[in-house]
């Protein structure tokens, strides 16, 4: 009888990433900041148009989507690079520049799929933990850290569990300390923010900057984002891609989704409205929570937060707790005004208030 194959070092060393992803239809998803009323009509016609046995049977094409993604970001499609979601961009600037041993640089708590991908190609996740008490971001710890392992530093801004978003001059400091290492500016909640390192482009060739159709565009079912950088770069991260990742109906999504820029707007107006009622009502409640750039806000729930979260559940409300990496912390998506009222009616009932 042959004995199964063993897995690589690296591999069996990994804890799996399992998202709470199941059972989550009809309920109010406030879990995984995507879009909480959906994406674009345009995108649902794309589909229905695009939808023929000979466009399903035909491999996917880039290049017109490709030129007006970046139209729309103001630079040439030589410099735009699809992904299957952005993880698919993170694991590809991963593989590109990163060998062995070699350190990736991360503010922490962050983006989970920065250290994923370390891991997946042997690397060290090199985590660099926000200054407590007040969770502010560590510049200059994360400057202190660079040394000669360190191939690539990965920030998100705004950051994913924290809210908060490095200044320009912050990245640009990055960038200068960072020289012949690869800086990754992840920017997926960039249309809440408004706030883009894109403009240092010309100036810092060792700049990636990666955006996703995932949030405020509403296609996270989709799984398309985008990774932009000098032309030279994309060509060399694009070698070790799949040369067809990103199916041809989410390509056709992406450009009806660039096209109606009306309804993103509007979409994010109601995030942020709902944003600034969602943190006066907790400073109303005496609830601690993080001040936020993005369609989220951290609270700090202390021992019950994890309690909260399966309560509300119950009531059909998703959160997502963070006490993984910090300690009492829920996050809680900004969706709409209305969506907004009813979970702090059912969070003032969970609290006893």
């Amino acid at each position: 009888m042959p004995s199964r194959p063993q897995p690589r070092e690296a591999i069996r060393k990994m804890a799996p990433y399992t998202p709470p992803v199941g059972n989550r239809r009809g309920k109010l998803r406030l879990d995984f900041n995507e879009n909480t009323v959906g994406c674009s009509p345009r995108v649902i016609e794309a589909i229905r148009c695009a939808a023929t046995r000979g466009f399903v049977a035909t491999y996917p094409q880039y290049e017109q989507a490709r030129q007006k993604v970046g139209e729309f970001l103001g630079v040439s499609s030589a410099q735009v690079m699809f992904g299957d979601g952005t993880d698919e961009l993170i694991n590809s600037v991963v593989q590109t520049y990163v060998d062995p041993g070699d350190e990736v640089l991360m503010p922490w708590p962050t983006f989970r799929m920065f250290q994923f991908y370390t891991e997946v190609v042997s690397g060290v996740a090199r985590r660099i933990d926000y200054r407590l008490p007040g969770l502010t971001f560590p510049l200059e710890e994360l400057l202190a850290a660079i040394g000669p392992r360190t191939r690539l530093i990965a920030i998100a801004s705004p950051n994913n569990p924290t809210g908060d978003a490095l200044t320009l001059g912050g990245i640009e400091t990055v960038l200068q300390a960072a020289d012949n290492r690869a800086v990754l500016i992840d920017e997926a909640y960039f249309e809440f923010h408004g706030v883009t390192a894109l403009d240092l482009l010309p100036r810092y060739p060792n700049l990636f900057v990666s955006r996703t159709f995932s949030k405020a565009y509403g296609m996270a079912g989709l799984r398309v984002g985008c990774l932009v950088s000098n032309a030279e770069n994309i060509a060399q991260v694009r070698k070790g891609q799949s040369p067809y990742s990103v199916n041809s109906l989410a390509v056709e999504c992406v450009m009806a989704a660039i096209d109606d820029q009306a309804y993103v707007a509007d979409y994010v107006a109601q995030a942020l409205e709902a944003r600034a009622l969602l943190c006066a009502t907790l400073e109303e409640l005496g609830v601690a929570f993080q001040p936020s750039r993005a369609n989220f806000v951290l609270l700090h729930l202390g021992s019950r937060a994890d309690a909260v979260c399966a309560a509300l559940r119950e009531n059909g409300i998703l959160l997502r707790s963070q006490t993984r990496s910090i300690a009492g912390a829920v996050r809680v998506t900004a969706g709409t005004l209305e969506q907004t009222v009813k979970f702090l009616a059912a969070f003032q009932e969970v609290l006893g208030r």
